[in-house]
């Protein structure tokens, strides 16, 4: 397991102690006259995103779009949210469940984003940190493929070796951690 998700998996396991936030399936809406709340810090697989302004919400992370690409690489494009080929339709001609606008600035739902991606997550609402854990729908394509993603080794003789140097022929693989 990459150190990163080690550490995105410890950080979720503590703040759910404190408090989980992805059991509601209910949308969930900002009142109209709320206004942008403080700061927020959120986790999602190595990176660490600090986020200056966040809409005032109890149970969700409203975000300005631009900061979207940043949380978790993807982007409010007029058809969704994108990452890649993947897209998330997000109704913006008026306020829903991922979209809304308040005092003339647009705010994304990346909590809602969260749920129709089926995608854990966790916050400590107390010190205002989200984290976000992999995204299952991004690792479905790797399993439905049954193609290994091509790493290089060395052997016991200082030489690397490639997985795609075998492709073709019957290989097996042994993996072994110390935690």
């Amino acid at each position: 397991m990459p150190r990163g998700t080690r550490l995105i998996l410890a950080c979720t396991v503590a703040m759910m102690a404190v408090s989980c936030a992805g059991g509601d399936d209910a949308p969930k809406q900002p009142a109209p006259g709320d206004q942008a709340a403080g700061r927020a810090t959120i986790l999602f697989q190595d990176r660490v995103v600090e986020i200056e302004r966040t809409l005032n919400d109890p149970n969700d992370l409203w975000v300005v779009p631009g900061d979207l690409p940043r949380i978790n690489d993807f982007v409010l494009k007029p058809e969704g949210a994108c990452l890649a080929e993947l897209c998330i339709p997000v109704r913006q001609d008026r306020d829903s469940e991922m979209f809304v606008t308040r005092a003339g600035q647009g705010w994304f739902n990346v909590t809602e984003l969260a749920r129709k991606l089926q995608q854990a997550f966790a916050v400590d609402r107390e010190h205002a940190v989200w984290s976000f854990g992999n995204i299952p729908v991004t690792r479905n394509a790797f399993l439905q493929s049954a193609m290994a993603p091509d790493f290089a080794l060395p052997d016991r003789d200082g030489n690397q070796v490639r997985l795609s140097d075998f492709r073709g022929k019957k290989v097996l693989v042994i993996t072994w951690a110390s935690w």
